[in-house]
């Protein structure tokens, strides 16, 4: 079945501005993915790695990309395909909270 990687963005802000019943029903909606085996957490703090030419690893604390809104958090899931992975992601917090999901197709 294929692979798609979620990347949900969202703020304190739109969360609490969206209605309790909405965010309820988003979370349930989460707890029934995560029922479905679908691998999703919160974001922590990131962190750079480089090796040009193999020749030493840098780090360095801090995303390398920015967006509008931060990022909250990911998720691994299995579906039919991309419509059925967009309909998974829609219910979730970060869309329905005034926020957004990217949804990747893995390529294995």
């Amino acid at each position: 079945m294929p692979k798609f990687i979620t990347i949900g963005y969202g703020d304190q802000a739109g969360y609490d501005r969206t209605p309790e019943p909405i965010r309820k029903a988003a979370h349930a909606h989460d707890a029934h993915l995560r029922e479905r085996g679908v691998v999703m957490g919160i974001a922590g703090a990131p962190v750079q790695v480089r090796n040009p030419e193999n020749h030493g690893v840098q780090t360095s604390s801090g995303p390398f990309l920015s967006a509008a809104l931060p990022i909250a958090g990911f998720s691994l899931m299995e579906a039919r395909d991309l419509e059925e992975a967009i309909a998974l992601a829609a219910r979730s917090p970060c869309a329905v909270t005034h926020g957004v999901i990217e949804v990747w197709p893995l390529k294995e």
